[in-house]
């Protein structure tokens, strides 16, 4: 028994000197850690914790399939097309180019702006407008206080800016998108189909709006029926028209087509004839696309083309369930929401990245009251 209690005694002595060496190792490794630690970050090396955080911040370069936006940069209204791009390029993980389409005056400004933001990273081509493949096709109207904006026009020569596409999306600068960019473009077009609209009859955003308006959303509010050109065409008065603000377009259908000599061939007539209607509509770049296009477009899901948010009483037509759940929303009309009386801007702000320059401000009610 006592020969066995020494061997106990033994081992326990040497479990016990095991531990301790264990435990002086374990000691001047941590010395050592440490050491390296601290050496590591004065050579510029970061902490292991930083490295975690790394890849929620890299952004992660898109490929793919290229989808082409089109849209419009204007000097006075440079932050609607920072806010429209930005609700684009953050809604989806599409390989996005944006093409924008602007005038001399604005490309050092605009550059700025991108590369100075979050927009740093964004894809995109700027292409300079020639205000002079005009001349010859605009009546000026002399009542018309506002100047003309050729940079309205630009839609007309789409493919001139995709040169190489096949496909795209053009915008107006008054919009926000809250889908996912790639579901408008993948769109299908009806065979022979140049572009897809939403037409305003069947516009969910319409629903509201019809009441009261008499032809302002069918041919006849845009079109002068009197005219002898417009009535030979034979269309229908009381069709509905569309919106061009937004549309989806097929480039080699509208080249074969040749859609641009199409709307200049419209232009120039209306210089000649008065063809546009002066009651109800107004426009002057809507006429020639609801000619060229009558009854030989595609529709998009009305969805993607949630309109008239910049009408009068916008901001009580449509539940704030709507406005979240449309993909896109545009505020065309008078009122936009860059400026003091529009409806909804809390959503356009949602969007909008400060000029960096500190030339462009949103106008609001407690900026102008202070």
């Amino acid at each position: 028994m006592t020969f066995r209690k020494i061997n106990v005694v033994i081992l326990l002595l040497i479990a016990v000197a095991f531990l301790i060496i264990v435990h002086r190792n374990l000691i001047s490794l941590n010395d050592f850690l440490r050491s390296v630690s601290s050496d590591s970050h004065h050579m510029g090396l970061q902490p292991i914790d930083f490295l975690i955080e790394a890849p929620q911040s890299f952004e992660v370069a898109r490929t793919g399939e290229e989808v082409p936006v089109v849209i419009t940069a204007a000097g006075e209204r440079l932050g609607a097309l920072i806010a429209a791009m930005n609700s684009i390029y953050s809604n989806t993980k599409s390989n996005v180019v944006f093409h924008i389409v602007t005038m001399n005056d604005t490309v050092d400004h605009l550059k700025n702006w991108l590369s100075k933001t979050g927009l740093k990273d964004v894809k995109y081509r700027i292409v300079q407008f020639d205000p002079q493949v005009l001349e010859g096709k605009i009546r000026r109207n002399p009542v018309e206080s506002e100047p003309l904006k050729p940079l309205t026009f630009a839609r007309f020569f789409l493919p001139t800016f995709v040169p190489d596409g096949k496909k795209a999306i053009y915008l107006d600068d008054d919009v926000i998108v809250q889908g996912d960019i790639q579901e408008l473009y993948n769109t299908k077009l009806k065979t022979g189909h140049a572009v897809a609209f939403s037409d305003d009859c069947d516009s969910a955003s319409l629903k509201g709006l019809v009441r009261g308006a008499g032809n302002q959303y069918n041919y006849i509010g845009f079109l002068d029926y009197k005219k002898d050109s417009i009535r030979k065409l034979g269309m229908k008065a009381t069709t509905c028209s569309f919106n061009p603000g937004v549309f989806v377009a097929n480039l080699t259908e509208w080249k074969r087509q040749n859609i641009t000599k199409q709307l200049e061939k419209w232009m120039e007539l209306n210089v000649a004839e008065d063809l546009y209607s002066q009651t109800l509509a107004g426009s002057i770049t809507t006429p020639p696309l609801l000619i060229v296009f009558y009854k030989k477009h595609s529709s998009i899901d009305p969805m993607w083309h949630v309109r008239h948010l910049g009408s009068t009483g916008a901001g009580n037509r449509y539940s704030s369930r709507f406005v979240k759940a449309a993909k896109l929303l545009h505020w065309n009309g008078h009122y936009k929401p860059w400026g003091r009386t529009s409806s909804y801007t809390d959503i356009w702000d949602k969007w909008y990245i400060p000029d960096p320059t500190g030339k462009f401000h949103p106008v609001r009610k407690h900026t102008e009251d202070k």
